[in-house]
């Protein structure tokens, strides 16, 4: 993500159609995107049009608020037009009363405009049920990616590397969660992060920066230990976090490359991190994976190995390893194959 950052992320399918006409799709997604989050949409039909104050979902082929999206998912508007720094410039002149304001604000061209219209939206939701949890444990993976990367920087000491990445938790998805958080009243840790942030710019290579760092960590794994443990390890459920972080991955990465170079490294390396938790995730459904979907497990590991290749290290390399195009591909069949499990899952649960 670039420069100073905002808010992220969510998941739900496009359970919204009926309320806000989910037909747009994911830059270089194919069809498979908008079928997937459909699916997801018809098994759990549990978000309703908010009055106020909530929050958007803004995952897969979902259209994206452009009032309260993060920049990782305003990346996604700007690696499809092609516009440096099109994020942000779309967070700094909110807000929009409408999608054309974007045109008349002039922050793109109504040529741009209409490449995009179908996922513009500024209407707002309201998540519920496992929906909302599936939510909520993306944020907190995207977190978890942010501070990965930092400290692979941290150990490298490039602490002012890394100082964007532990700013991203604090400045792009706290607030975007924090409503959340006290509803399961998990203790506030907005200052342990910003204490890290902050001792991490005056003195990176401080020692107390390693505690101040496992503290943070530990912060963000309990609030995710608020879900059920049950829930945490159901496949279903795992799956879709992971396609709400891979769906992040692809955006950020989209962001980092342009004229075939990585142009943005912190987009890379947000990318990377969000990609290795992914990874992680998977491997604690894996062996259950093998046994009640070993089809869908095949593709997914195979399709999760090819995508790691991607970020091999933490450090750009000089040419990308694959275009954003490749890796779109990667993650959207990584998204078929999960959908399988998923659909199999609901099947047995009502049969």
């Amino acid at each position: 993500m670039m420069k100073i950052r905002y808010v992220f992320l969510a998941v739900a399918a496009c359970a919204i159609v009926s309320l806000s006409s989910c037909t747009g799709g994911t830059p270089s997604a194919d069809n498979n995107s908008n079928n997937t989050s459909a699916t997801v949409a018809n098994s759990t039909p549990q978000v309703t049009q908010a009055s106020q104050g909530s929050h958007s979902i803004h995952h897969g082929g979902k259209k994206i608020n452009i009032n309260s999206a993060i920049l990782s998912e305003l990346d996604k508007f700007e690696g499809k037009l092609g516009v440096p720094a099109l994020s942000n410039k779309i967070q700094a002149n909110r807000p929009y009363a409408a999608p054309e304001e974007l045109v008349t604000k002039k922050v793109i061209t109504q040529e741009q405009f209409d490449k995009i219209k179908e996922q513009v939206t500024v209407e707002e939701v309201t998540l519920t049920g496992e929906v909302k949890d599936v939510d909520y444990m993306t944020k907190l993976g995207l977190m978890k990616g942010h501070l990965i990367v930092a400290k692979e920087l941290l150990e490298q000491n490039k602490p002012k590397d890394a100082e964007p990445h532990i700013g991203h938790p604090v400045e792009e998805i706290y607030t975007d969660v924090e409503e959340q958080l006290n509803d399961r009243k998990v203790k506030e840790f907005k200052t342990t992060l910003i204490s890290l942030q902050d001792l991490v710019k005056a003195n990176g290579k401080a020692e107390q920066v390693k505690t101040n760092f496992s503290n943070s960590m530990q912060a963000v794994d309990g609030a995710i230990a608020t879900l059920p443990s049950n829930q945490r390890s159901q496949n279903s459920f795992v799956l879709q976090v992971i396609n709400g972080l891979l769906d992040s991955a692809n955006s950020e990465y989209g962001a980092a490359v342009a004229n075939g170079k990585i142009a943005a490294a912190i987009e890379y390396q947000d990318s990377r991190g969000f990609v290795v938790y992914a990874n992680e995730l998977y491997q604690t459904i894996a062996s259950s994976m093998a046994r009640e979907n070993p089809e869908a497990h095949k593709g997914i590991e195979a399709n999760m190995a090819e995508l790691t290749k991607v970020w091999s290290s933490v450090n750009p390399p000089t040419k990308p390893v694959k275009t954003p195009e490749e890796v779109t591909k990667l993650v959207k069949a990584i998204e078929v194959d999960s959908q399988k499990a998923i659909d199999k899952a609901a099947t047995q649960a009502s049969s």
